[in-house]
């Protein structure tokens, strides 16, 4: 079915101006960002077809090129626009969080780093540099590694502390296979990264473990 062929209230673009943009579900608004499907099927059953390939609409927005060329009905226009998208969202929630100390909302750094991490398919450690008012300095992707693991080494992680002048760091990894309980090796490396830090004033405000959900080691008093 075409888009022409929907009742014009349940047109993604009708709806969304009759109803407002949160009544859109996730294949109407990707639709709306597609513009159009292919002679078979409309956006949205293009979009609903992206969503039920790739497992949300998460995969979506950051699959790679060599993925989505493989639908038809998906070029390079098209994956730009999904592209785009997926950035422009990170961007947003990071000047959320940058605005005002950074433990005055928490919810939002969670969301960013999930923004950030959740969609990786392989292990990868990052961190959120503070400065002596809590407020961001600088996020990075220190180390890369496999679905099931990553190497981390202090002495890189000192280097960049010490560079960008910070006072406090926030830890966070994700989780591939989605479980966020953290492994032995986890604890292992936060502890000898609290002591490395400590070393040099700079204080461990958190580890976060991001999967399917997420999990705060300072939550469950592990710092």
């Amino acid at each position: 079915m075409l888009i022409e062929d929907y009742p014009k209230d349940l047109r993604p673009r009708e709806k969304l101006m009759l109803r407002g943009v949160t009544s859109l579900s996730d294949a109407e608004l990707l639709a709306v960002v597609l513009r159009n499907g292919r002679r078979d099927c409309s956006a949205v059953e293009l979009a609903q077809g992206l969503l039920n390939q790739f497992g949300g609409l998460d995969k979506v927005l950051h699959a790679e090129w060599s993925e989505l060329q493989q639908v038809v009905g998906i070029g390079l226009a098209k994956y730009a626009q999904l592209s785009v998208i997926a950035v422009l969202a990170e961007r947003a929630m990071e000047n959320c969080f940058v605005r005002e100390p950074i433990l005055d909302n928490p919810a939002s750094v969670m969301n960013y780093l999930a923004a950030k991490l959740r969609h990786k398919q392989h292990e990868v450690f990052a961190c959120i540099l503070l400065d002596v008012r809590l407020n961001v300095l600088h996020y990075e992707e220190l180390f890369r590694g496999s679905l099931s693991g990553t190497n981390v080494y202090p002495r890189e992680v000192i280097k960049l502390v010490l560079k960008m002048n910070a006072a406090f760091i926030i830890f966070a990894h994700n989780h591939p296979s989605g479980n966020t309980n953290p492994s032995q090796a986890d604890k292992l490396i936060t502890k000898r990264l609290q002591e490395a830090l400590a070393l040099i004033d700079v204080s461990v405000i958190d580890h976060i473990i991001i999967g399917e959900d997420n999990y705060s080691m300072a939550e469950h008093g592990m710092l």
